[in-house]
């Protein structure tokens, strides 16, 4: 059985994603996740070990990476991508860490995926949320399809993004509200608004899970080393 550890898992959008590839999902996170749809244990990831899985994958907060760290007495958020990789290379485990495009300078030749790779949108609006994949393992990357006005899922809403962003307007009118249009864009339909705007699209972890699925193993422990 090829197992997958979700570290950081929140509610569960990696999990998801692993699954539908062909992984069974062991989940980790310091709090309590009633919503996650996998096995789960509730503890400090940096306390476990990530020895003996077929696949870790991090998604350490990310917080620390992002645009709003900028921000007039914004409050203090820790980087934990170096100490993960850190501890994964020790333990020699075949890894991918995600996080958010403010964390370019800290990730290693990353993969970039989006929305508009896999078709994900919702009520004319396509979803893009640009993340980023540090794969100890072969990824391809794949293009950007941009096209048309964008749906973002944030804040515990579903916006219209402004047409600096690739949208129509910021009128956040949606058929049926705000959760319907946020789980049809992200492709979930378990989580709370709030657990969506935290969460990445499961086809994004499908997609690399498939990828080190089919990498051969001595491929994927030599990533590792």
């Amino acid at each position: 059985m090829k197992i997958a550890l979700d570290l950081f898992c929140c509610a569960g959008g990696v999990a998801k994603g692993l699954a539908d590839a062909g992984w069974y999902v062991v989940g980790v996170d310091i709090e309590p996740q009633k919503n996650y749809p996998y096995a789960f244990i509730q503890a400090d990831v940096m306390n476990i070990s990530f020895a003996n899985f077929g696949l870790v994958w991090a998604s350490p907060p990310c917080q620390g990476y992002s645009d709003m760290q900028h921000a007039p007495a914004a409050k203090e958020h820790p980087r934990l991508i170096e100490p993960v990789r850190n501890k994964l290379i020790r333990a020699k485990t075949p890894y991918v860490i995600e996080n958010v495009e403010g964390a370019a300078w800290a990730l290693r030749n990353p993969v970039k995926l989006c929305g508009s790779m896999f078709g994900l949108g919702a009520q004319g609006c396509q979803l893009q949320r640009h993340r980023l994949f540090e794969c100890s393992f072969p990824v391809e990357q794949p293009e950007c399809q941009h096209e048309g006005p964008v749906i973002g899922v944030y804040g515990g809403h579903a916006r219209k993004r402004a047409a600096s962003a690739g949208g129509r307007g910021t009128r956040d009118v949606w058929e049926g509200g705000h959760r319907p249009a946020a789980s049809e864009a992200m492709g979930i339909d378990w989580m709370t608004l709030n657990e969506m705007s935290q969460a990445i699209p499961p086809a994004f972890a499908e997609y690399i899970g498939r990828a080190a699925l089919a990498a051969s193993r001595p491929q994927l422990r030599e990533a590792a080393e």
